[in-house]
């Protein structure tokens, strides 16, 4: 079964139809990236598939349940970062993590060895007393990276999310990702940085004008000596 599978999705802004018969599958242990150009549909395709924009039925499953039937279920199995996360700027960053724990059920064991866990791996426990209002841009990312993981999602949605990542943290942020996908998990996500997709992603699909125009394994996308920037460029006019 696959993680993710996506058959015929139209989505609309009113009378504009944005997407136009998106079909794309993601499998378990697969990383699985989205490019495109700027105003193509990624961030309305993401937003869709986790259900903050709403679809009909028999459109997109998770792990094998409809998205438009049963979204609470689906929500729980998922984590999505969009690419400018709006955090909670009043709270602490402990506080917030407390917050997002308490939304999927994580309990106070398990919650206290993940907050402990990703903070150190992230390199900010000292800032867990901290307001996030007053946190740089790249610590509040680690931040909601930290709480998108605590409940140890199935299924891991990111909307460009190196953005303000110094190096040391998107690579820990990558072995995460692989770590996600050895347990049988999968993760999603969009990115601008096309050697970082070219590099981490199993699958690509290129979304251009709401439509996939070109999609497939990474080995497949870049056969003949090409890369994806050769692959892009050739596609985005």
């Amino acid at each position: 079964m696959n993680i993710v599978e996506i058959k015929n999705l139209h989505q609309s802004y009113g009378s504009q139809e944005v997407l136009h018969g998106v079909n794309l599958q993601i499998k378990p242990g697969e990383i699985y990236g989205l490019i495109g150009p700027n105003g193509a549909g990624k961030t309305t395709l993401m937003r869709t598939l986790v259900s903050i924009l709403p679809t009909r039925k028999e459109t997109i499953w998770i792990d094998g349940i409809d998205v438009a039937v049963h979204s609470i279920d689906t929500r729980r199995i998922l984590a999505y970062l969009p690419d400018n996360p709006d955090l909670y700027e009043h709270l602490t960053v402990r506080e917030f993590l407390d917050f997002t724990a308490d939304i999927f059920g994580v309990s106070k064991q398990q919650r206290e060895a993940e907050i402990r866990q990703q903070c150190t791996d992230f390199e900010i426990t000292d800032k867990l007393g901290a307001q996030i209002g007053t946190l740089s841009h790249g610590t509040k990312q680690k931040a909601a990276i930290c709480a998108a993981l605590l409940h140890k999602p199935k299924l891991l949605v990111l909307d460009e999310p190196f953005v303000g990542l110094d190096p040391k943290a998107a690579w820990i942020l990558k072995k995460k990702m692989h770590e996600l996908c050895q347990q049988g998990g999968a993760v999603f996500l969009s990115s601008h940085v096309l050697d970082v997709v070219e590099n981490l992603c199993d699958s690509i699909s290129f979304l251009n004008h709401g439509t996939i125009i070109m999609q497939g394994t990474t080995k497949e996308l870049l056969q003949g000596g090409k890369n994806l920037e050769d692959v892009f460029l050739g596609k985005a006019g």
